[in-house]
């Protein structure tokens, strides 16, 4: 482990004995849902990873320190902070959070690199950033993509945000050399919904033939991550109405001006408040489904037949 790094006892064990660890982000925490969802959503996916058999590691910047692993203290820190005061981190903002010693919680990208350092294969998350729409314009694409380009970390996800360009995003990973293997699905996710329209080439039946796919990336040597698109639960919102509510929010934010990385929270929020509710409803359920599945893929790339 390297000076950087803080790995909760029981996380770092986990690492040493080879069993399965699952790392989630945190940006779902200080930025993605208001409380007191975020916090119990946090909480519910560590117990979805534990009853299946594999340890979480939620990680987060506290104090100059990467962390690995946070404590019940630690989450609840982050989930009752005040809005301002936890800065977003992808891996651009990574040095100069841990120089300041701030609060930061960490996004896809941050959280996949973190979790390379510790040797933490394994991660869950909502939905992967991706290409913006209109970036052909702003060049507005995440750092999520040229990440699971570089680092081995498999990643199950509910696709890509459904506020993104996903037939560019989907596009891209292919470019990059990122395997999109979809988990009991033919189709490309769309967040909320399990239909996008887009087909993927790749898919998978079960958490074995998934860690298989894995061992095979890590044992070729090569420096792409692997993104399992695991469709949202059967509550998932109807792709056309959707669809309508994002164009509403992308009129929204570009009537006052919102770009960069407040884009997303607010197109995200606006479809909660326009959905009534309903949108993140469907947030949590994809995020502790995600976590679910995610800890089988583990559980099996551990298991002494995968190896």
């Amino acid at each position: 482990m390297d000076s950087a790094l803080s790995v909760r006892e029981d996380v770092a064990a986990a690492l040493e004995a080879g069993q399965p660890v699952v790392a989630l982000e945190s940006t779902v925490i200080a930025h993605g849902l208001p409380r007191p969802h975020n916090l119990e959503t946090a909480r519910r996916m560590e117990i979805a990873i534990r009853e299946e058999g594999a340890i979480p590691a939620t990680i987060a910047i506290i104090d100059g320190r990467l962390v690995v692993g946070l404590s019940s203290e630690q989450l609840a820190t982050l989930a009752e902070a005040e809005i301002g005061t936890v800065a977003k981190v992808s891996r651009a903002d990574i040095s100069t959070v841990l120089a300041a010693r701030k609060l930061g919680a960490t996004t896809v990208a941050a959280t996949m690199l973190i979790a390379a350092r510790a040797g933490v294969r394994f991660f869950a998350t909502g939905g992967i950033g991706g290409v913006h729409r209109g970036a052909e314009a702003t060049f507005d694409i995440s750092a999520d993509l040229t990440e699971l380009a570089r680092t081995r970390v498999a990643v199950v996800c509910a696709g890509a945000k459904a506020i993104l360009d996903l037939p560019r995003t989907l596009e891209l990973l292919e470019t990059l050399g990122v395997p999109v293997v979809g988990y009991r699905t033919s189709e490309f996710p769309a967040f909320y919904t399990a239909q996008s329209g887009l087909p993927l080439t790749l898919s998978v039946d079960s958490p074995q033939e998934a860690a298989r796919i894995c061992q095979a990336q890590w044992e070729l040597d090569l420096s792409a991550g692997v993104v399992f698109c695991n469709p949202p639960p059967s509550n998932a919102l109807g792709k056309h109405e959707v669809d309508a509510w994002i164009e509403r929010a992308l009129a929204s934010a570009a009537a006052a001006g919102i770009r960069g990385k407040s884009v997303t929270p607010h197109l995200l929020g606006y479809l909660v408040k326009e959905s009534g509710g309903r949108a993140m409803e469907a947030n949590i359920a994809l995020l502790v489904n995600n976590a679910r599945v995610a800890a089988q893929i583990a559980v099996a790339a551990s298991a002494p037949a995968s190896k």
